[in-house]
C-alpha cells in the first residue's frame, strides 16, 4: 500500500491566526487516527520572526517523532550565512528539503538572493516547497515556474497550488508545461472539484497532498482527496506516491505499531 504523506504542515503559533492545536503531539496523534503516515512541517517561528531558532525547533520535533514528522527547513534570503547553516542542517535525519516563504520575507521568489539557496537544494538533491499565491508580487505561480526553468533539476512545489480560486487553472497549466514544477494542494479554497481539475490538467504525477495543519484540520484535507473522483492509481500518487518519489531515501515512515 502506498504511504499517505502530508507534504505541507506546520507546528507552533502565529500572530495573525488562532491555532487551536499548535503542538506536534496532537498532530501526530490525529494523523495516526485518520491514516496520514507522516507530515512535513516548517515551524512557524522559522516562517515568522526567527528562522534559525525555528528550524532548530522543527528539527527537535522530528527527533521526538521520528518517521512521523519530517522537516522543511525555512530558507531566509536575508541571512548572509543561510547557505552554511542550511548545508549542515540538511544532513539531519528527517529533513525533507527547503521551504521558501517569499511573502513573509518580502523577497520575490525570482530575486537573486534566493539563487544560492536554490543551488544548495539542487546540489543536495532535495525538493523545495514554496508558498505560492496567485497575484502576489513575491510568489505568484508564474514566478515559481520561472525558478523551475532556471533550475531544471530541482523539484519545486507550488504551495497551495496558488492559493486563490482564480489562479488554480493557470497554476495547473504552468505545472503541465514545466516538468519539475509540482502543485501542493492545501488550503480551504481548493475544493474536491478543483483537485479533480488540477489532476486533469497537470497530471496526477504532478499533484501532492498537503493539509496546512495545524492552521487547518488535517481531517478536512484528507477527506478532500479521499472523496475526489479520481482513479485509485491517481489517488495513490496524490496521497503519497509523488512525495515518495521526490523525497526518496529522505522519506522515513514509522510503523503504525510504533508507540
Amino acid at each position: 500500500m502506498s504511504p499517505v504523506v502530508d507534504a505541507h504542515g506546520h507546528v507552533g503559533g502565529w500572530a495573525d491566526f488562532f491555532v487551536p492545536e499548535p503542538d506536534s503531539a496532537w498532530l501526530v496523534d490525529v494523523n495516526a487516527e485518520i491514516g496520514i503516515d507522516v507530515v512535513g512541517i516548517s515551524h512557524l517561528v522559522a516562517v515568522g520572526r526567527d528562522t534559525v531558532a525555528g528550524n532548530e525547533l522543527a528539527l527537535a520535533e522530528a527527533g521526538r517523532h521520528p518517521g512521523r514528522v519530517g522537516v522543511w527547513l525555512v530558507a531566509d534570503p536575508h541571512l548572509p550565512d543561510a547557505v552554511a547553516l542550511l548545508r549542515d542542517q540538511l544532513d539531519h535525519p528527517g529533513v525533507w528539503g527547503l521551504k521558501l516563504h517569499p511573502d513573509t520575507h518580502l523577497c520575490a521568489a525570482t530575486d537573486p538572493r534566493y539563487r544560492p539557496l536554490l543551488e544548495l537544494a539542487a546540489a543536495a538533491g532535495v525538493p523545495v516547497l514554496s508558498h505560492g499565491q496567485t497575484g502576489s508580487p513575491y510568489s505568484d505561480p508564474a514566478d515559481l515556474a520561472e525558478l523551475a526553468r532556471r533550475h531544471p533539476t530541482l523539484p519545486i512545489l507550488v504551495g497551495h497550488a496558488g492559493l486563490w480560486q482564480e489562479g488554480f487553472d493557470r497554476a495547473a497549466r504552468l505545472a503541465a508545461a514545466q516538468p519539475n514544477l509540482y502543485l501542493e494542494i492545501c488550503g480551504s479554497r481548493l475544493t474536491t472539484r478543483w483537485l479533480e481539475r488540477l489532476v486533469a490538467v497537470a497530471g496526477a504525477d504532478r499533484v501532492l497532498f498537503g493539509t496546512d495543519a495545524c492552521f487547518l484540520d488535517p481531517r478536512l484535507g484528507l477527506g478532500k482527496v479521499r472523496l475526489a473522483q479520481l482513479s485509485d492509481a491517481d489517488r495513490a500518487l496524490v496521497l503519497g506516491g509523488n512525495a515518495a518519489r521526490l523525497l526518496g531515501r529522505r522519506l522515513i515512515i514509522a510503523s503504525q505499531e510504533t508507540p
